[in-house]
């Protein structure tokens, strides 16, 4: 199985590399799972509207150019949250889908260009809450760490 993640921006904090790189290795029995950083668009101070879009769409357009095939899977607030028993329903149901393939996509600071959620084959919601897009990162490898651990009967600490 091989799981992408398409992240905007570059993770700065060690204490998020270090949370990464444990579920990245916690991950490795079950899937290869492969990260993929995309530059983030620099945005002033107090942007206004068109500032915001402006960002989304560079941001956009450089994962889109990388994007082939992918069944492609947005993070966005807007989109239906899960329990961690139904997120793991649906990593194995989109896994059938994709080909045994599935890449997510988590945008930047201001969340996904249009563009880039149309050619999203499915969206879901990590939360209502907003987290750092940096986070985010963290969080999803957890939770879709937990969702293997679900899928192949194996304890893992609630």
């Amino acid at each position: 199985m091989n799981i992408k993640i398409y992240c905007i921006g570059k993770i700065k904090e060690q204490y998020l590399k270090d949370g990464i790189a444990e579920y990245l290795k916690r991950l490795s029995p079950y899937a290869k799972t492969e990260i993929i950083e995309v530059m983030d668009s620099k945005i002033k101070d107090n942007p206004n509207d068109f500032d915001i879009t402006k960002a989304k769409n560079e941001e956009g357009d450089r994962v889109l150019k990388l994007i082939k095939n992918d069944y492609l899977i947005g993070l966005d607030l807007n989109k239906k949250e899960f329990t961690s028993e139904e997120f793991a329903n649906f990593i194995e149901e989109k896994l059938v889908e994709g080909g045994s393939s599935i890449s997510f996509v988590i945008g930047g600071s201001y969340g996904l260009s249009e563009n880039l959620k149309k050619r999203c084959n499915s969206s879901i919601s990590l939360s209502k809450l907003t987290y750092l897009h940096q986070m985010t990162r963290l969080i999803l490898l957890e939770q879709i760490y937990r969702s293997f651990k679900i899928l192949n009967n194996e304890t893992y600490h609630k």
